[in-house]
Order: structure tokens, then sequence, then C-alpha cells
């Protein structure tokens, strides 16, 4: 598969006298793609009943007869005001009951069952216009499921909704709910599915079990959501749907969403994650301001990866300073041509610059696009035309797999949330350090969800904190051949949040049992013997299996019996380091400690070397200059 790149365009927001100026402006860049659509219901449906197609009609066929292809967005994630006189309950509510407001996006409720039929009824008129239309190549769903905190909602209509979700789990048995909650502690237990509010408002913290079943119903109503809309669009058309999720949005299961397209997209967007969520201190944040972290994206791209089983785009790529983050410089000159290789370099078959032009109104007028307001070409626009010249001499796009797999479960991120034990604890950041680790040894991850059971062709899989860990996942993982590291907090709980017995791990030929768990003061490290310390999270263990890590008082802290490998503390970089390289020997793979924001990644015909420094860096392949990148064939 040939590797293309596209842009995100509002033909709504232009006068239409130069919607072909900038087609052809398009293609002569070397792209491929066009997103349009997905904010412009106003436009669509002015007034109930008031359809005024007629323009997409006419923008659709200008891009079309200038060679590009369309991926069009269904615009849900911005229902009209009209929209909220008419469902004025519509909104999704804060933890404190609070409605949100009309005037930005995603002020909806996904279980609002007035907007989900509203949703069905405008993608059903969209879908038979232009299900079969030659231009439209693509679909996407919505726009950035969760958000601005849009996952969750504390609505009547939520709270009508997992009544009738819970009643459905316990096969209507509210006494069999009262024990798999242990509702017994607190006289918490219900006569009825009725009596079950929200887990909000509560005068201490709620009933892990109940917040957990809350996360898990939130989810399930974001991917019902999308089902109702692909189910539909399936009926007319044939083109693929993706849906363009984001980074660091955890509240739900994007694997789930992700079996009913056919592509995953996600935004990436490496300078604001950098300030907002990749978990960086101050000194990381000003050492890669311009760039980005080396792995927060990296990492994305192998997940979605996983969700897209393959397929995946970058459907927002920065190409410039954004508007949303605590600070938004610009980039190092050559990062928007790092940025979009690393994503070719992790199987993406497509990356798509947001935006074409920068908007000189609203929200987002301070976002840069690969055109300034003015129609001038942007920094970007050179880098972007540099890398559509370069994919035209490249190879196809060919499958391949790494022989490292790291799990990555969102089950797991929102136990961990329901019960962190400490201030700053989280999955999401276990399994990220972990990544990064993999990623210092120079060393290409594949992520894999926690359905998987078939780990043929892989040396080494990682399973860090995956607090619920099915029995069939254990014996899967045992029985694969390959080694593999188990992380804290493994088989802690069980589904229904309670400590199992026998205690964690329970480990199938891994004679281990974490006795008691402790959260550490940020301040306050164990050391380990030979270099590193655990921070934040430790596990006094018991058990004959061999230790491989210890304290500097002679603890156990990670032990080994043939190919498992059971870490009980959260480790720091040096920690992890001597974890990986220990795992990776036992494993038979080579590790490259890679210099200082240097990373390495493989595909099946080329190695990848990637530069995120803003300095000249010597390397095993070469020279590498700031921002730059090597591109080495292979055989």
């Amino acid at each position: 598969m040939r590797r293309t790149l596209g842009t995100c365009y509002y033909p709504e927001h232009w006068p239409e006298e130069i919607w072909a100026e900038d087609a052809r402006r398009m293609a002569e860049a070397g792209l491929t793609w066009v997103r349009i659509g997905e904010f412009a219901w106003s436009r669509l449906e002015p007034a109930p009943g008031d359809l005024r197609f007629d323009w997409l009609d006419r923008a659709i066929d200008v891009l079309g007869q200038a060679g590009l292809k369309v991926v069009l967005g269904t615009p849900t994630a911005t229902p009209p005001r009209w929209m909220a006189d008419r469902h004025p309950d519509m909104f999704a509510a804060d933890a404190e009951g609070r409605p949100r407001g009309f005037g930005s996006r995603r002020h909806y409720c996904f279980s609002h069952k007035g907007y989900l039929e509203e949703s069905r009824r405008i993608v059903r008129l969209l879908a038979e216009r232009y299900g079969k239309n030659p231009h439209v190549a693509a679909w996407q769903t919505d726009n950035e499921y969760g958000c601005h905190d849009t996952t969750i909602s504390y609505s009547d209509a939520a709270r009508t909704a997992f009544q009738a979700w819970l009643e459905a789990q316990f096969n209507g048995s509210i006494e069999a709910l009262n024990a798999a909650w242990g509702n017994v502690f607190w006289s918490m237990e219900y006569s009825c599915f009725d009596q079950i509010g929200l887990p909000s408002l509560t005068v201490t913290e709620p009933n892990p079990a109940h917040v957990l079943a809350f996360r898990r119903f939130s989810s399930d109503q974001v991917v019902a959501f999308n089902r109702a809309q692909v189910e539909i669009l399936r009926q007319h058309s044939d083109a693929p749907i993706a849906h363009n999720y984001m980074g660091r949005i955890t509240d739900f299961d994007h694997y789930k969403v992700g079996d009913d397209l056919e592509i995953a997209s996600w935004d990436s967007y490496p300078l604001g994650f950098l300030e907002d969520r990749a978990g960086a201190d101050a000194d990381h944040q000003r050492a890669y301001m311009r760039q980005g972290d080396p792995d927060f994206q990296a990492f994305h791209h192998d997940l979605y990866g996983a969700v897209g089983r393959g397929r995946w785009w970058v459907m927002e790529q920065q190409p410039g300073p954004v508007n949303w983050a605590p600070c938004n410089p610009a980039p190092l000159p050559g990062m928007v041509r790092l940025w979009s290789w690393e994503a070719f370099a992790h199987g993406a078959e497509a990356v798509c610059y947001f935006r074409w032009r920068q908007a000189p109104f609203a929200q987002e007028q301070m976002h840069a696009g690969l055109l300034r307001p003015d129609s001038r070409d942007a920094p970007a626009m050179a880098e972007a035309q540099q890398v559509a010249r370069e994919l035209a001499g490249a190879p196809e796009l060919q499958p391949w797999e790494a022989p490292v797999a790291l799990i990555f479960d969102y089950d797991a991120e929102w136990a961990w949330a329901t019960q962190p034990h400490r201030a700053g604890l989280s999955y999401f950041s276990l399994v990220f350090d972990h990544y990064k680790a993999l990623r210092r040894a120079g060393l290409s991850v594949d992520i894999l969800p926690p359905s998987a059971r078939d780990f043929t062709g892989r040396n080494l899989v990682l399973a860090p904190g995956l607090m619920h860990l099915p029995e069939d996942l254990k014996q899967a993982l045992a029985k694969s051949g390959a080694q593999v590291l188990h992380g804290p907090r493994s088989g802690a709980r069980d589904g229904h949040f309670s400590i199992p017995d026998p205690l964690p791990p329970a480990l199938p030929g891994l004679d281990v049992t974490v006795a008691r768990v402790e959260s550490l003061r940020p301040d306050m490290p164990v050391p380990l013997a030979g270099g590193g310390a655990v921070t934040g999270y430790l596990e006094e263990l018991e058990g004959s299996a061999d230790a491989v890590l210890q304290s500097e008082e002679g603890a156990a802290v990670a032990v080994r019996c043939g190919s498992q490998i059971y870490c009980g503390g959260w480790l720091d970089a040096a920690g992890l380091d001597r974890l990986v390289a220990l795992a990776c020997r036992a494993a038979g793979l080579e590790t490259r400690a890679m210099p200082e924001g240097v990373r390495c990644r493989r595909t099946a015909t080329e190695e990848f070397w990637f530069n995120y420094t803003a300095a000249e860096v010597s390397t095993g392949a070469g020279v590498l200059p700031p921002a730059g990148l090597i591109r080495r064939p292979l055989g």
C-alpha cells in the first residue's frame, strides 16, 4: 500500500470562489486526502428539516475534480443551537450535576436517546446522499470521542441508562449485584436497580466496584453511539470508516470502538501533548519544547495500530503552534517532516495535516495550518511538500511484527483510576514508562489488546499493571514461549473489584504472592541494590521464585521462574532499564542504548533513526542533524 498525505479542510469557512484554487494547491503539494464536514451541521441543517446539502455537493465535486479523495465526517460532535432547544436535556453533566453549555463542541450526552436518534437521522441523510459518490473514499464518525472530558456524564439520561445496563449485566438479580459489589459494607445494599444512582457526591469515596462499573458503562455508551452510525453508513457505502482518537484519552475502550471500524486514526499534537499530558517534568519540557516527547507519539502510533488491527492513520498532524496547551511554541525546523516520517515508520497509511488554512475567527484562530490566514504558505508547507516528494520514492507499506509486544488495557486504566492508592499514580503512566524503557534500548515495539491470546513470533511480552488478569490470559502468556514481564498490581482485583483468593498475582508456574502493598512518598524512593529505585508503589513479595532485583535492604522487588518475571514495584528509569535489559537477555534480543532523544524503529523494508533533540547527534546509523532522520534500507 502506498503511503499518502492529506489535510483537513472546512469549505464552509471560506468563500466558494477560492475552493478550486485551494484544491489545486492541495494536489500540487502532493496531498491525496481531504477531510471535510465533521463540524458543519448548522450549515447542512440551519433549522430542523431545512436541509442544505447543495454547497457540500459542490465542495466534494471541486475537490474530486482536482484528483483529491474526500474523507467525509459525520457532524454529530457539533449539534446546532436549535438542537439544544429541541432537546434541552441532551447535555452531559459533570459530577456535581451541572450540565455542559452550548457554544463549543461535544456538548451532548452519549446516553440521551433523543440525541442518538437525531444523530442517526443526519448520518442516514449523509449516507444516502454521498454513499455512492466516487469522490467520497472514506468516512469519519463524529470527532474525538472523549476529548474535553466528555465520555462520562452524570445526567438523568445516564443514570437511567446505567440502571438498565446494570440490570442486564446481573441478569436482573439485585442480590447478585449486592454480593459482587460487597454492598453489605456500610449498609450500601439495594433492593432494586432503580435505587442505584451515579457514583458522585458521596460523603466519602464511593464503592470502587460501583465506580468501575460506571466507567465500563460509560465506555459501552460510546461504543453503542459509534456503532449506530457505522451500521447506517455500511448500508449505503463500501468506503472504509474511521474515527479520530486523541492522545491519552482513556475514558472509553478504543479497541471496542475500533472493532466496528476499518481504520483507526488519531490526532497527533506533539508540542501540545508535551505540555499538558505526557507526564514530563519541567526540565524535560524545556529540553523538548519545540520537538515534543521522543516517545509519546510513537506510543500512540503503536496503540492505534493495535486498535485498527494494522490499519491506522494520523488524521490530524500538528503543523505549527496550537492554541489550546498551557504554552504553544513553534516546532523546531524539520519536526513536521520528522513527525510525519515517524508515523510512517510505525505503519501509518496516511498522515493528514490540521488544518489547510489557519482560521481568522473563533476558538482556533491561534492554531497554525499549512497556510496562513492570508493564504500564503506557512512554514509547515515546505516540510509537507518535502515529505510528499520523499514518499514518491519510498517503498510501499508492508506489514511487520516486532519481536517485543506490550499489552495495554483500558479497563486496567479505569481500575487504577478508581483506586490509585497514591496521588499521581496511573496505569497509563506505568505502561508508558515501560514503553520508554524499551525505546531507550533501541527496540521496536508492538502494542497488543488485552484480548490477545496468540503470541507467536514474540520473544518478549510485557504486561504491567493488568489489575484484572483473566485466567485464560495468564495461561496463554505462561505457555507462549516468550519471556513475559508482569508488573505491579497484576491480578490484584477480580472482575468486580474485590481482592481475589488466592492472593495476587497467582501466575501459573511462578511461586510469588503479594503479601502487602504500600504507596511511597514522591520524595522517598526505595533504592535498589545495583542501581535504580522503586518509586510510588511497592509490594511485599513472598514465595520461592528467584529474586532478580532487590532493594538495598535485601527485599525481593522482581522475581523470576522460567520464562516469567514478576516485578512488584514501580521502578524509576534506571531500574526499568536494568529490568528490560535482563528480560531482553533472557529473550535473546539485542539491545542498543540510544543517545538522549534519539529513537530507532524498523519496518519490513527500512530502519529509521529519529533525532528529537535540538543538537547534532552521532549514532550508529550516522550523524543526525537537529530534528533529523535517517532511513536505511534493510536486506
